[in-house]
């Protein structure tokens, strides 16, 4: 026990309740909710939580400003319909996802379309939805505009800009020095001088600096000087500003010793904003854009434990499902050192005796690793291993053909 107290520690995960041994999910114990599924691996995504989760946002952030959900962090169909009934905007990253959110019943006037490298057909599909185009390239206002006139209405187009400025304590850097996202800001006065005379409906700006950040006063940071941009670029624009979309941000804490963001700073800083706006950018609509904030923590992934072998003193448990379900838990999505995700032996989460323990999937590969090393319940074969915060770039972000295993599931509960 003594080694296990020298082990780091992560931020409780309260937000699922135990009951006995168990974690509850979705208001059942797990070991019945897997067998409602039919099989593991699969992830489970609590309605409850992503609804508390977006009210937990309204009460604090102002009532002028839009909650977009960025459907790239969770595309599953049942998600995306239940979050497009409690936001006010669905922000996609393909044609693909587009036509998922249409289908779940997102009002094409508060889609927007960013990405870089946008096809042709893509393009045309926006527009023939009457969604808003983020425009990342100069490339794309050509085929906007002639889409446009194909079509028999203008496109509508926002213009992403790539900052000049960084999120200070981002896990992600997305503008700021040289970047395959957005036009440079330097460049953006002479693109929009050419808009004007393209046949496209301009509306206004998409800043996105950075993801994944647990500092308030950064992204207060960031948000000030997105907004200071915006109103430095507004005077060049062929029309008045009814857009502005300040990005997101906002992160969760993954790792031992990262601590919830604090969100009433936030708040403070857009009622700041939002004032401003009122005499700066009277048409404008301020739009704050979350993916991982909004579902991350309402979002777990499930496997079960196939196999407990002891090499040379050290418990490894086998599990059927690893790193082609989940890519972000072992490592290989994002993080330079890995750093283990919140994990627990769901079937024995109220069990005092506890061990030091790997658990690792069933691929033939060392990089297969979902808990190095980590203090947990003991546990034995045909428990359920669970990883926590693995609501957002989960099952649509990983390998699942690697290898030939089968797929895992995903349900809504």
């Amino acid at each position: 026990m003594t080694e296990a107290k020298k082990l780091p520690v992560h931020t409780p995960m309260s937000q699922f309740p135990v009951e006995g041994d168990e974690l509850i999910v979705g208001g059942q114990p797990l070991s019945r909710l897997a067998a409602r599924v039919g099989s593991t691996p699969f992830y489970a995504y609590d309605r409850g939580l992503l609804k508390a989760r977006v009210a937990q946002l309204r009460s604090v952030l102002p009532r002028e400003v839009k909650l977009h959900y960025a459907m790239k962090a969770n595309p599953m169909p049942a998600v995306v319909s239940l979050m497009a009934s409690m936001v006010d905007g669905i922000d996609v990253a393909s044609a693909g996802e587009l036509q998922v959110a249409l289908d779940a019943g997102a009002d094409p006037a508060e889609v927007s379309f960013a990405g870089p490298g946008k096809r042709d057909a893509e393009l045309r599909q926006a527009v023939a939805a009457g969604v808003l185009v983020n425009v990342e390239s100069e490339r794309e206002l050509p085929v906007l505009a002639a889409a446009s006139q194909a079509l028999g209405v203008p496109a509508r187009v926002a213009l992403r800009v790539n900052p000049d400025f960084e999120l200070k304590g981002s896990g992600m850097k997305m503008g700021g020095g040289a970047k395959q996202f957005g036009i440079d800001a330097e460049s953006l006065p002479e693109v929009l001088r050419h808009i004007a005379s393209m046949g496209l409906a301009f509306e206004g700006f998409h800043l996105f600096a950075g993801s994944q950040n647990l500092r308030a006063e950064s992204i207060c940071e960031a948000q000030q000087k997105s907004y200071e941009l915006a109103l430095r670029l507004a005077e060049h624009a062929p029309s008045a500003i009814k857009f502005l979309n300040l990005g997101g941000g906002f992160g969760i804490p993954y790792f031992p010793g990262e601590h919830p963001l604090e969100l009433e700073p936030i708040g403070a800083n857009l009622r700041y904003l939002v004032e401003r706006a009122r005499g700066d950018l009277p048409q404008a609509h301020l739009v704050i854009e979350l993916g991982r904030y909004l579902v991350g923590e309402a979002g777990i992934y499930v496997t079960r434990i196939v196999d407990r072998k002891v090499s040379r003193g050290q418990v490894f448990l086998v599990a059927d499902g690893g790193l082609n379900h989940h890519l972000s838990v072992s490592g290989n999505f994002g993080q330079v050192i890995r750093k283990n995700y919140p994990v627990t032996v769901g079937t024995k989460a109220g069990h005092s005796a506890r061990e030091i323990s790997s658990v690792v999937g069933p691929l033939c590969t060392p990089l297969d690793l979902l808990a190095d090393k980590m203090e947990l319940p003991v546990a034995e074969v045909g428990d359920l291993v669970v990883v926590f915060q693995s609501g957002a770039y989960g099952r649509s972000a990983s390998p699942q053909d690697f290898l030939g295993h089968p797929h895992c599931t995903e349900v809504l509960t």
